[in-house]
């Protein structure tokens, strides 16, 4: 019980960091991967993928298919309601964060 509350929580933050970045400009996969391994989330493919395909069908993120030096890759770019979700979410979290360092753990 106690890993799938983990894990949920852990996809949350996964979230609102890739709306972040899709917000600053678009992004793809593979990057994601390597910048959200620098993070301390190992997360692979078969992971990142289904939920950047959620969130796209979420309208979170809008998704362009380019094609560069022959290869084609997705971008991901923050849709209004994502932007919104993003504010709306961050600003409750660190709300609950403050909480939480307050009134100690």
């Amino acid at each position: 019980m106690k890993d799938k509350i983990t894990r949920k929580l852990f996809l949350g933050f996964i979230q609102l960091h890739i709306l972040r970045h899709a917000s600053q400009q678009p992004v793809f996969g593979s990057w994601l991967i390597e910048h959200l391994k620098g993070h301390g989330y190992a997360m692979s493919p078969g992971t990142l993928y289904p939920l950047l395909h959620r969130m796209t069908k979420e309208n979170l993120l809008m998704c362009e298919q380019q094609t560069i030096e022959g290869r084609s890759r997705k971008y991901y770019q923050i849709t209004d309601l994502g932007g919104r979700c993003w504010r709306s979410s961050t600003r409750r979290c660190a709300s609950c964060l403050v909480t939480l360092m307050t009134e100690g753990l």
